[in-house]
C-alpha cells in the first residue's frame, strides 16, 4: 500500500476519536459553567436579602467557584472577594489539631500523654485526661469553662479555672464538645514548643501552605482586606457594624479565652491552599492525615457524625466519606466541608449571619453538586429583621396575619415562641400604650398555647398596661403549665390590697 494512502487511513481513524474527545472536553466545559452559573444564582439572589460573604468550590482539584457577596464594609462600599478576610471560628480547631500531630511527628509528644506531665498543679480528678481526650472533647470538661472570648484572661487564669472546675463526665467516656480542650492544647503546644502559638502555627503550617493571609490576632496586609462582622440590633431594629475581630481581642497576651479554640482569620482562597497542602503531605504525613480524620467518637446519639481530631467525619446519602468543621463567634459564620471520596471542597465563610439558613450554604451548594436536578432556595432575610418589617407596614390588628406572612418569606413553618418574646419584650419597653407589645404576646400565645413561660410573659405585658383581671388569667395559666416563676407575681396580684 502507497504510504500517503496509509498516513491518509491513519489519520482518517484518528478524526473520529479526536471528534469524540472534543466533545467530551466541552461537555465538561459546559457541566462546570452550569454548574458555577447555579451556585452563583444562588448566592446573588441571597444578596438581596442581606447575605455577604464568601465562597470556593472545587471538584477533582480544580476551582469550578471562587467569588465574594455583599459588603465586606458597608459604609465604605468595599465589597467581598475571595481574597477578603474572614474570622473561621471553629474551624480553627482542625489547626491546633495539626499543630499537635505536628510535635507528635516530631517526637516530642504522643496523643496518649496526661496533661499531668506538662502541669505539676493537675488535681487528681484531671491527672488522667490525655491529649487525645482533648483533641476529641472526652476530656469530660464542662462547656462553661472559660468565659466571653473577648474578656481579657491570662494563660494562668484559664489554667487555674480549667484545674478547679467540676467534670461532667469521668475522662475517656463521654463526647461534650468544650472550647476548653482545645485552649488546654494550645498551652501544651506553647509548653512543649517552646513557641507562642501563632508562630508556631505560621512556622508549620500557613508558609509551608503558602497561606499568606491566615494568623491569629495580628496582620500583615491592608485593614480594608478585613471583613466587618454584622449583627441585627432587635432593640434599634437594625443592622449594626460589629467591626473586626482585631478590634475585639485583648491587644497584650490575655487572651486565653479565645486562643485555640477560634477566632483564626482567614480567607476562601488561603483555606483552599491548606486544603491542597493536607493533599499533598505538605505540612503532615499521609499516615498522620488519617489518624487526624479517623472518626473516635460519635457526636450524637444517632451516630450520623463523628469526631476526629479537629474534624467531624459523617457518611453522605451516597455512603461517601465527609470531613467537615464548622464554626462562629455569633457573628461570623464558617463552614470547611470536604467530600473525601468525590474529591470535592466547598469553602463558605460569611460576616451577616441571618438565621439558620446562613448555617447550611455549604450543604445547599452541595447538594447541587450532586444532584443536578437541585435548586436552592435563596438564604431569607434574618426573621427579627422579617418581623420588623411587617410591623412597619401592618397594624397591630392584623397581628394574626404574622405567621403565614413568615412562612412565606421563610419558606416553612414558624416554630420558635423565643423569637416573637424576644420581640414583645423589646416593643414593651418602648410603648407607653397598648399596641404591637402586647398583640405579639397574644399571638405567641395562640401559637404555642402550652408552654407555661409564654403566659408569665403575656401576664407581665397585661401588667404593663394596667389591665390587672387580664394579667391574674395569664399567670393562673402560667402556674397550671408548671411556670414556678410565675407564683410569685400571681400571689402579689391576689393579695394586693
Amino acid at each position: 500500500m502507497n504510504l500517503s494512502i496509509k498516513a491518509l487511513i491513519t489519520i482518517l481513524l484518528i478524526i473520529p476519536t479526536l471528534d469524540s474527545f472534543s466533545q467530551n472536553i466541552n461537555k465538561e466545559f459546559t457541566n462546570k459553567s452550569q454548574l458555577a452559573n447555579k451556585i452563583d444564582s444562588y448566592l446573588n439572589a441571597s444578596v438581596t436579602n442581606g447575605f455577604s460573604g464568601a465562597v470556593l468550590v472545587s471538584r477533582k482539584g480544580e476551582i469550578i467557584l471562587s467569588k465574594g457577596y455583599g459588603w465586606a464594609d458597608r459604609r465604605n462600599k468595599i465589597p467581598n472577594t475571595s481574597s477578603t478576610v474572614f474570622n473561621i471560628g471553629s474551624v480553627t480547631k482542625q489547626f491546633t489539631a495539626s499543630a499537635i500531630l505536628k510535635l507528635v511527628e516530631q517526637g516530642k509528644i504522643k496523643t496518649s500523654d496526661k496533661i499531668s506531665s506538662y502541669f505539676i498543679q493537675t488535681p487528681i480528678d484531671k491527672r488522667d485526661i490525655t491529649i487525645h481526650q482533648l483533641l476529641t472533647h472526652t476530656s469530660g470538661i464542662s462547656n462553661k469553662t472559660g468565659d466571653f472570648r473577648y474578656d481579657e484572661a491570662s494563660k494562668e487564669q484559664f489554667l487555674k479555672e480549667f484545674f478547679e472546675s467540676e467534670l461532667q463526665s469521668k475522662p475517656g467516656t463521654k463526647h461534650q464538645y468544650a472550647n476548653a480542650n482545645y485552649i488546654m492544647l494550645t498551652a501544651i503546644l506553647e509548653s512543649v514548643s517552646g513557641q507562642i502559638y501563632s508562630s508556631f502555627l505560621n512556622d508549620y503550617l500557613f508558609e509551608p501552605s503558602q497561606m499568606k493571609s491566615t494568623g491569629y490576632k495580628s496582620i500583615n496586609f491592608n485593614t480594608e482586606r478585613l471583613a466587618h462582622g454584622y449583627y441585627y440590633n432587635i432593640a434599634d431594629e437594625k443592622w449594626v457594624d460589629w467591626g473586626t475581630t482585631q478590634q475585639h481581642l485583648p491587644y497584650n497576651d490575655k487572651h486565653w479565652y479565645s486562643i485555640g479554640k477560634g477566632d483564626i482569620y482567614s480567607t476562601v482562597e488561603d483555606l483552599y491552599k491548606w486544603q491542597i497542602a493536607l493533599k499533598n503531605n505538605v505540612v503532615l504525613t499521609s499516615k498522620t492525615r488519617r489518624v487526624q480524620e479517623t472518626p473516635y467518637v460519635a457526636e450524637n446519639d444517632k451516630m450520623t457524625s463523628y469526631y476526629g481530631y479537629g474534624w467531624a467525619i459523617s457518611k453522605s446519602d451516597r455512603e461517601t466519606k465527609i470531613v467537615a468543621h464548622n464554626g462562629s463567634n455569633g457573628i461570623y459564620f464558617a463552614d470547611f466541608v470536604k467530600f473525601i471520596d468525590d474529591d470535592v471542597v466547598v469553602i463558605y465563610l460569611t460576616n451577616a449571619f441571618l438565621g439558620n439558613d446562613s448555617e447550611y450554604v455549604a450543604r445547599e451548594i452541595s447538594k447541587m453538586i450532586f444532584d443536578t436536578n437541585y435548586n436552592a432556595t435563596p438564604i431569607s432575610k434574618n426573621i427579627y429583621e422579617l418581623i420588623h418589617e411587617f410591623m412597619r407596614t401592618n397594624d397591630p390588628t392584623n397581628a394574626d396575619e404574622l405567621p403565614s406572612f413568615l412562612k412565606k418569606e421563610l419558606k416553612g413553618e414558624f416554630n420558635d415562641p423565643s423569637i416573637l418574646n424576644r420581640i414583645g419584650y423589646s416593643k414593651l419597653e418602648k410603648e407607653k400604650e397598648t399596641g404591637w407589645a402586647l398583640e405579639i404576646f397574644k399571638l405567641n400565645i395562640k401559637l404555642f398555647p402550652k408552654d407555661g413561660n409564654l403566659w408569665d410573659s403575656l401576664g407581665e405585658a397585661y401588667l404593663n398596661y394596667n389591665q390587672e383581671k387580664e394579667a391574674i388569667k395569664s399567670y393562673t395559666r402560667a402556674v397550671e403549665l408548671g411556670s414556678e416563676g410565675s407564683i410569685k407575681a400571681l400571689n402579689n396580684l391576689l393579695n394586693k390590697d
